[in-house]
């Protein structure tokens, strides 16, 4: 297996996804996304990792992740160990679940430094409008498998920490403003930002 080149840096912002094998499903009902979020919780919050936004979708999934300051030395491989076991998890799960074999994800997980506040910013709006671009929903609070009912107020959840992003914006209803402003030219100025 290749190793990853992207590092992880402590105090620094990444963009995490992946997506179904030959662009298949890979969740198929309800409570598939909720224990998606629950392995999330439990392989990657303890090693330091904060959920700033995501997004989970029919065929494919969005996490902004932070590492956390901490005062020992992060190890780029926490992260991808923490993947791993949420991928395998995942994946045994849905196996046994739906009595199938093989492999559910296209490869390994993807990561993309997120190396400019303009793109933190322009990446939750992204990720939160992922089931508004699909044609799933018409709002994006209307897609209960994101954080976005978090960001609006909508929702109590306790896995993203939604205030990195809206403590640069004066109130909530600013934030959800930039969200549904995006147009055309945001994307066409941001595309090479933006990789799914």
């Amino acid at each position: 297996m290749p190793r990853r080149e992207i590092k992880f840096y402590a105090g620094e912002y990444y963009h995490i996804y992946n997506r179904g094998n030959n662009r298949q499903n890979i969740f198929f009902e309800h409570e598939n996304y909720l224990f998606f979020l629950r392995r999330v919780r439990k392989y990657l919050l303890p090693s330091g990792i904060v959920v700033a936004a995501y997004c989970l979708m029919p065929t494919h999934y969005h996490l902004m992740v932070g590492i956390k300051q901490t005062s020992e030395v992060f190890k780029t491989s926490e992260v991808s160990t923490g993947m791993m076991r949420l991928s395998v998890s995942y994946t045994k799960a849905i196996n046994k679940r739906y009595q199938r074999s093989g492999v559910l994800f296209q490869g390994p997980f993807q990561a993309v430094h997120v190396d400019r506040n303009e793109y933190l910013l322009h990446l939750s709006r992204y990720i939160h409008l992922n089931p508004v671009t699909a044609g799933l929903v018409e709002r994006p609070e209307d897609w209960e498998f994101s954080s976005y009912r978090e960001y609006v107020g909508l929702r109590n959840g306790t896995l993203p920490e939604p205030e990195i992003v809206l403590s640069q914006f004066p109130t909530r209803s600013s934030y959800q403003a930039f969200v549904v402003s995006y147009s055309k030219g945001d994307e066409e100025r941001i595309a090479h930002l933006l990789l799914d």
